[in-house]
């Protein structure tokens, strides 16, 4: 019989490694993919449906064609680049109030302008929240923050287009491009209404404190003019023969054309309006196309290269 002389360490048996010595990758692997809920998965489908919209609109953009008509100058592209990240360098700040989100959230912050400019509508929200919902140690409820931050969001811009509508009325009205008043009241009174129901409901829909929603409506106010004043002046460094001033109204004309619900042919409207204020028709048309096509770009590559840096980060792991 085996027996161990008293408080001996040389007589012990060699029994071999114990369990938390044994490198174990199956097991490591099980435990990883446990981790992974329905929030990841639901982020790398978003981030798939980002690269088949990249696919799908590159085949259909011409390169060349873009690339000849971009101006030359520094400055238009600073301004350009500027007004591309205004948006979500607003989010930024909210969220960072909100959530202490970290300069790396940045990226996920693009990913949601990606995904609501080349997939639909509030899928940029969804994906935020599934990239918080996997950082519980930043914040533990995050939809509330999200909801609250979108509704404040589509608010200011409504009342941002009442105040254009009531300024902006009597050049409509004198300029005959098929704005007519039945339409122009519909649509008024469906901003109304919306914006009404948010403030009789505002009890009920909103869960951030009234400091926190002040400092989100005033982020959303500020980033409205400021990417109304980036787009006047992009125009007016790629097409400098027409005044600041006069870019600056075609801006924000164009910004309450987008707002109203109801109102069709918005692109042809904008058009008589450039056409109307400013003149040159042929520049005009070639300025708005290049600026479209130079922002679609702007999406797909950006939208091509946040999805390549989240296949290497999974790769990685």
């Amino acid at each position: 019989m085996y027996q161990l002389a008293p408080g001996s360490a040389a007589n012990e048996p060699d029994l071999g490694p114990t369990l938390p010595e044994i490198a174990l990758p199956e097991v490591a692997l099980t435990k990883a993919v446990r981790e992974r809920g329905w929030t990841w998965w639901l982020g790398i489908g978003i981030s798939a449906a980002i690269l088949v919209a990249v696919v799908l609109e590159l085949r259909q953009v011409d390169l060349a064609r873009v690339r000849a008509m971009l101006p030359a100058s520094s400055l238009f592209w600073l301004v350009f680049i500027i007004s591309y990240l205004s948006a979500p360098a607003a989010d930024w700040l909210i969220y960072r109030r909100l959530w202490r989100i970290p300069v790396a959230g940045f990226g996920a912050l693009l990913r949601k302008l990606v995904g609501n400019e080349l997939l639909v509508g509030y899928v940029g929200e969804l994906y935020l929240y599934t990239w918080a919902r996997r950082r519980t140690a930043m914040t533990s409820a995050p939809f509330g923050a999200i909801k609250d931050v979108a509704i404040l969001s589509a608010m200011v811009a409504n009342a941002v287009t009442l105040v254009l509508i009531v300024l902006a009325y009597p050049l409509l009205g004198t300029l005959h491009l098929g704005v007519d008043t039945r339409t122009l009241l519909i649509s008024v009174s469906v901003i109304v209404a919306t914006s009404t129901a948010i403030l009789f409901l505002r009890k009920t829909l909103f869960s951030l404190p009234r400091r926190d929603l002040y400092f989100v409506a005033g982020v959303h106010l500020v980033r409205i003019g400021l990417t109304t004043g980036l787009a006047a002046l992009c125009w007016h460094l790629a097409l400098p023969g027409v005044a600041l001033q006069w870019w600056l109204l075609l801006a924000t004309l164009r910004m309450l054309l987008s707002r109203l619900p109801l109102l069709p042919n918005k692109d042809i409207v904008f058009a008589g309006l450039a056409v109307f204020l400013i003149g040159h028709d042929a520049e005009i048309g070639a300025l708005m196309t290049m600026m479209a096509s130079l922002i679609l770009c702007t999406h797909l590559f950006m939208g091509l290269g946040l999805v390549a840096s989240e296949a290497r980060g999974i790769g990685r792991r």
